[in-house]
């Protein structure tokens, strides 16, 4: 049962299943810089996009090498000196690498919904829509911040994080990032479902609009569930929360590599689409004669795919541009 789970044997799964999790996480990583930057001008990049990505491959990368810092610790530096031995180590959870991997994991949390804020801000382009999940960011930031100070103080019950002190900040930072997450995702999928529905009998070939609302609610399904599941974990006291919370890491950065990646393939595809197209026409038969009738003549054609939208009764273009800087 994983009630019964001992910690020691937690680290090994936990570091092991974030390790493959994480060597996914860099093939995207790399994959979003090639589709933010490749046959871009300065001008055209998207700082912002390659920052953030480039902070969570950061934040990712310390994180994944203190899990392994720590196993090897504690399986192997302390195996023998700890009282109690590996288990009991691994259960300190103020122990410095502990406190530091809760803190890089808080600040990837509160990066992760920002940029899920951000998007929902760029959509709907009205920072009163954003209000109440930027309330709830907030609170991530100070639940985060709070359990990671209680965490940094060694008392008794340092041996048991499910005793009230530390439980009571944790809960309420799981409860407060899914809830921001659940909320800024809804906002951002709604709108771009508004955008999708105005425009789909107008469209002339395929739009950006659908395909992005679909990894995004992708994206959300996927980091939601875990968070969930961590969260379900840790009020039930099992330590498999020790498991998910190191798989939340890298999959914080899956969720915003997958909607960048999303986006350069859509744009791609509507560039092939707008490409020139040949079309044959027969030439009118008063004149030509009958040997030159059925001879067709190549005409080229350039379709060029311009979709406007029409939202509230004024008219909002949908722009790969705005879709690029979400």
């Amino acid at each position: 049962m994983v009630q019964y789970l001992p910690l020691d044997k937690a680290g090994i799964i936990s570091t092991v299943l974030e390790g493959a999790l994480y060597g996914f996480s860099v093939l995207m990583f790399l994959a979003t810089l090639w589709t933010l930057t490749s046959g871009r001008k300065y001008a055209q990049i998207n700082i912002a996009m390659v920052v953030v990505a480039c902070l969570l491959f950061i934040l990712s990368t310390i994180h994944i090498i203190s899990d392994i810092k720590r196993i090897y610790s504690g399986l192997v530096l302390f195996r023998d000196t700890y009282p109690g031995g590996p288990p009991a180590w691994f259960a300190n959870v103020s122990d410095p690498s502990f406190v530091f991997k809760n803190a890089i994991y808080a600040v990837q949390t509160a990066l992760g919904d920002g940029v899920v804020i951000y998007r929902c801000y760029v959509v709907w382009s009205s920072i009163w829509v954003i209000v109440f999940p930027v309330i709830l960011w907030l609170s991530v930031v100070a639940t985060g911040i709070g359990g990671v100070y209680i965490l940094s103080q060694p008392t008794a019950d340092s041996g048991d994080i499910f005793f009230q002190r530390s439980g009571q900040w944790i809960t309420a930072f799981y409860a407060t990032t899914l809830t921001c997450n659940l909320c800024a995702t809804a906002l951002l999928a709604y709108r771009l479902w508004m955008i999708e529905r105005s425009v789909h009998r107008s469209r002339v070939g395929r739009g950006l609009t659908k395909p992005v609302l679909m990894v995004i609610i992708d994206a959300g399904a996927l980091y939601s569930v875990t968070l969930f599941t961590a969260l379900v974990c840790f009020v039930s006291k099992s330590n498999g929360q020790y498991v998910v919370l190191d798989m939340v890491t890298p999959i914080i950065s899956i969720a915003f590599y997958m909607v960048i990646l999303r986006i350069g393939i859509a744009q791609n595809s509507r560039s092939r689409e707008g490409a020139s197209t040949i079309q044959r026409t027969p030439l009118p038969r008063s004149e030509t004669s009958n040997s030159d009738r059925f001879q067709p003549m190549h005409v080229h054609i350039e379709r060029l795919t311009e979709v406007e939208i029409e939202l509230e009764g004024k008219a909002d273009e949908a722009s790969s541009h705005q879709m690029s800087r979400i």
